[in-house]
């Protein structure tokens, strides 16, 4: 997969158990490379629907009559499916990484490695990019957001520190912005440090927190009894979510007792957390941070 090398394939996909005949949904479908595997599980009278708001990945749509790929962000995945017919379904995996081509196209900018406008949109037609966030946010928003995104515990000196240098100048590009945060970035852990701030500033452009909340709120109503969802995260705070939402059908308290002390949640976790194997990270660096949950329908 030239796009995008698909993280934790085989683990994932076995954690839809799936049925040949069955319905499943691939809500991150980038290169196809879960699509794919879906596929070719599949009998003749089985059906897959993948979601992706990316012009560029809608372009490795696959050519199947039981396929149907869907150009819309994950969060509307129970409006879209009832459009196509589709109430219920068999099967749902989620890889919540960005794929490869996105990192790897230049003019995204989405890597520190290039010099490019600063978007990080992987919808290309969204208003919100991170030009926006850099040079309109408030420096508390923008701390909030290294806060609670990148995990910087010096969030609020690297806030003050972009809105100072913005009252100057505009901050256009990737390389400008990474000029601006070379006082905090130490040259020992410098890919590290700026990578968080990059993931941060990323989850605020695509708004990746709120969407995977909506899209977990779905998914206990749109799948059959026995029904799978299977979740790869590669940021704690997402894994958080999707673990506690598993665990209480909530994202933060504690879910109410009925008389008798028991607790009614919509899922329950199968198997343990998977991660990738150490060979899996050798051929593929993209994979260290990647954590495999599986839940079903309770």
């Amino acid at each position: 997969m030239e796009y995008h090398n698909p993280v934790l394939l085989k683990e994932s996909v076995d954690g839809l158990n799936i049925k040949p005949n069955g319905v499943y949904v691939d809500v991150t479908f980038g290169g196809g490379g879960h699509s794919r595997e879906i596929l070719s599980r599949l009998g003749e009278e089985g059906r897959l629907f993948a979601f992706d708001q990316d012009e560029d990945a809608q372009r490795n749509k696959i050519e199947d009559s039981r396929f149907t790929l869907i150009p819309q962000n994950f969060r509307f995945i129970k409006r879209y499916l009832r459009f196509y017919g589709v109430k219920k379904v068999d099967g749902i995996l989620a890889d919540l990484g960005v794929s490869s081509h996105q990192f790897d196209e230049a003019e995204r900018g989405f890597s520190t490695r290039f010099d490019a406008d600063l978007d990080m949109r992987m919808n290309q037609s969204g208003k919100l990019s991170a030009f926006e966030v850099i040079n309109n946010y408030t420096e508390e928003q923008i701390s909030a957001i290294l806060f609670q995104y990148s995990e910087m515990r010096n969030a609020r000196a690297i806030a003050k520190k972009i809105v100072e240098a913005r009252d100057e100048k505009e901050i256009k590009t990737s390389f400008e912005l990474k000029e601006v945060l070379s006082q905090f970035v130490p040259k020992a852990v410098e890919h590290k440090i700026l990578a968080q701030i990059f993931q941060g500033i990323r989850i605020e452009v695509n708004q990746e927190i709120e969407v995977l909340k909506e899209f977990l709120l779905q998914v206990p109503e749109l799948l059959n009894e026995q029904g799978r969802l299977s979740v790869i995260s590669y940021h704690s705070l997402e894994d958080r979510l999707v673990k506690r939402f598993i665990r209480s059908g909530l994202f933060e308290g504690d879910p109410e007792k009925d008389m008798f002390g028991n607790v009614d949640v919509p899922m329950k976790k199968v198997g343990k957390l998977i991660i990738p194997k150490a060979a899996e990270v050798k051929l593929n660096n993209r994979a260290r941070s990647a954590k495999l949950r599986i839940a079903t329908v309770v």
